[in-house]
């Protein structure tokens, strides 16, 4: 079973190992003698070193190695802590130590996990080497992992496991409590809540671990049980932490087609989820893919290098519009010192606008019953931001180009305020659109946004400049 209750003496290990510092990150003395111990092929050494850190700073501490000695070290790992490893390892390093670790060594690791953590670790495997490790399971275990890997990848029946404490409608406090001494290895290490079920094996009411001790051993369980939230289990991981973080809960029983009790999602699998996809987010708007410290330079290219290309069209797109007012520049050279401010700050407002919106969508704050209300606040947000910033700008540029022409000042001021407008617009309406056309609207966004502000930029400014000023 997964320790997810393992705790940590910080104390304890940094005085022994020195590995942790008062914020909780491993010191480059630890790393190093960790680092001297597995090139040295000292076994015992980083068995000493490693026993007393919990699962998740072995998995940092793997970030700072190179693949070598990190195979080194996987090695030396007792099945139960390399069990617990296992998933907490960034996706790419997990896929190399998964290579390097023999089969059999990583079956018995896997019995050690919680079924959805096992599945989560398979899930990385080779087709060959998943067909060993399967093969070297007990047929219990395996089943359970192929039926979780059975389920689409970002469903809840993926992300559940399928260890549930369940008691049957007609048992009391005392029935429940027998049941879970006697039966204790066929349990989840870790529960918060017993779920009642029917004959069917529905359930029909849930009851936290802390209301069970608290009745006495003759009180019914339907007398004591509390509605639940059910979890389809084939509903979207990101619906689910939505219901988890809406309805404040910690755990939740996931059905089948029928009805029927097949697992339970507990919260901690549900902060990972909220974490991967805010880290999701973050990335997408910024044009990259998903990386962590085990990506190699070529991954890393790989998935930037797509964006920068859009990037380097719509670059080309705002140029063309500059190059249609090539004569009006050549005559008011004080235009091209000016015009990066109209889309500098064109583009930084529409990004506000854009990651308030795709935020808004995000935790289900912004729907289509409050959409129009966005949209018109945040153009009034642009227009007062605009009105500010336009008479500022716009002195400063007519008293430094003054002996050219002070009325430059009234154009990008006029501009300023226009491309604001603009901006704000274009940050709502983009991530609304692709929201509705049923794509992330965190993808993409930011360059279309960008493109946009840059191009009306461009084309209010010199087109402004051009009527007021020839």
């Amino acid at each position: 079973m997964s320790d997810k209750t393992a705790t940590l003496d910080p104390e304890v290990i940094t005085e022994d190992h020195e590995a942790l510092d008062e914020d909780y990150v491993l010191t480059p003395a630890f790393v190093e003698k960790v680092a001297d111990a597995a090139d040295e092929g000292d076994g015992m050494r980083l068995r000493s070193l490693l026993e007393d850190l919990h699962p998740a700073d072995v998995a940092d501490l793997m970030g700072y190695l190179n693949p070598e000695l990190r195979a080194v070290i996987m090695l030396w790992l007792p099945p139960e802590l390399l069990a617990d490893t296992l998933p907490e390892l960034d996706d790419g390093i997990r896929e190399e130590v998964l290579e390097r670790v023999p089969h059999l060594t990583l079956a018995e690791a896997l019995q050690e996990l919680d079924s959805d953590d096992a599945a989560a670790v398979v899930e990385d495997l080779e087709d060959d080497q998943r067909e060993k490790v399967l093969s070297a399971m007990p047929a219990g275990d395996r089943a359970a992992i192929e039926s979780s890997l059975g389920y689409e990848e970002d469903s809840a029946g993926r992300l559940m496991q399928r260890e549930v404490m369940a008691a049957p409608a007609f048992w009391n406090v005392g029935d429940t409590i027998d049941h879970i001494r006697r039966q204790s290895d066929d349990l989840p290490e870790l529960f918060f809540d017993i779920y009642v079920v029917d004959p069917m094996n529905k359930p029909v009411g849930g009851l936290p671990i802390s209301q069970l001790l608290r009745a006495p051993r003759a009180a019914k369980l339907t007398d004591l049980m509390e509605p639940i939230n059910e979890i389809a289990v084939d509903q979207d991981q990101e619906e689910v932490a939505y219901i988890f973080e809406k309805y404040h809960l910690i755990s939740a029983p996931v059905i089948d087609a029928g009805g029927r009790l097949v697992g339970q999602i507990t919260v901690d699998d549900i902060v990972n989820i909220i974490q991967e996809e805010n880290r999701e987010d973050i990335l997408r708007l910024a044009g990259v893919s998903d990386e962590d410290r085990g990506s190699s330079v070529f991954e890393i290219v790989r998935g930037r290098v797509p964006w920068l290309t859009i990037n380097l069209a719509t670059a080309a797109l705002g140029a063309s519009v500059i190059g249609l007012f090539e004569h009006t520049i050549e005559k008011i050279v004080a235009l091209a010192v000016l015009m990066p401010i109209v889309s500098a700050i064109g583009g930084n407002a529409g990004t506000q606008a854009l990651t308030v919106t795709v935020r808004a969508l995000a935790t289900r704050e912004l729907n289509s019953a409050n959409a129009g209300r966005t949209f018109w606040r945040e153009l009034f947000v642009g227009l007062a931001n605009g009105l500010i910033l336009a008479p500022l700008i716009g002195v400063v540029a007519g008293f430094w180009f003054r002996d050219e022409d002070w009325r430059i000042g009234l154009v990008i001021g006029a501009a300023m305020v226009l491309n604001l407008l603009v901006a704000a617009s274009i940050g709502v309406l983009t991530p609304l659109t692709l929201s509705k056309l049923k794509f992330d609207p965190a993808v993409s966004s930011a360059v279309f946004v960008t493109a946009t502000t840059d191009f009306f930029g461009f084309l209010i400014f010199l087109g402004l400049a051009t009527i007021v000023l020839l």
